[in-house]
């Protein structure tokens, strides 16, 4: 199998090696963009990203075997140009996920409930978050690329990406430990509370 080196370096002589490019990497940047973004946002981030990595082949360093950080690196800038329909779509999650949001079923189950609850409180905390530190943290959970890929996506140095993913996790973390909190204090009401029989 032929490493994404390998295909880039072909391009020159084949410009339809490039395919192989594109067919092994645009569903991944697909899922990280629409995840990003939405999938009204992501079809067009993924053929950007490939046109401008077209565009871009000549500056490619080829002492790398995998493009995924060089690819995600221009997805991610590429994002950063479609970051209102992101912050667009966090903020819809999070008021859906608002108590008004909710309707008044009854017939909801609590875990239900909490779980979107929780969803949104997550999400306007990562639409709260710097954006620098919100993209580097997708990187690492949506794109699944580990510091190195990050660093390189990022052209920032693993030190940096280490110190972004610290604080967005404290950020995170906090804000989960409040959720669960007032998750078991509302367990703890309900199975206090008398029922009626």
């Amino acid at each position: 199998m032929s490493t994404d080196n390998d295909i880039i370096r072909r391009c020159r002589e084949s410009p339809e090696a490039f395919g192989e490019l594109y067919d092994r990497h645009a569903p991944i940047i697909y899922r990280y963009a629409a995840r990003r973004a939405g999938d009204f946002v992501a079809e067009d981030v993924t053929s950007e990203t490939f046109l401008v990595a077209w565009q871009q082949l000549g500056s490619y360093d080829h002492a790398r075997e995998d493009a995924r950080p060089w690819l995600f690196g221009i997805a991610t800038n590429l994002l950063r140009h479609h970051h209102r329909a992101e912050a667009r779509m966090l903020k819809t999650v999070a008021k859906a996920a608002s108590p008004e949001g909710l309707s008044d079923d009854t017939d909801r189950i609590a875990a239900q409930v909490d779980a979107t609850a929780a969803t949104g409180r997550l999400a306007r905390t990562l639409k709260n978050m710097a954006a620098i530190d919100r993209e580097t943290v997708l990187l690492c959970a949506w794109a699944d690329l580990s510091y190195e890929g990050i660093a390189l996506a990022m052209k920032v140095p693993v030190g940096t990406v280490r110190s972004r993913l610290n604080r967005a996790r404290r950020v995170l973390r906090s804000q989960l430990d409040l959720i669960l909190d007032e998750t078991e204090k509302d367990n703890g009401r309900l199975a206090a509370a008398p029922r009626n029989a």
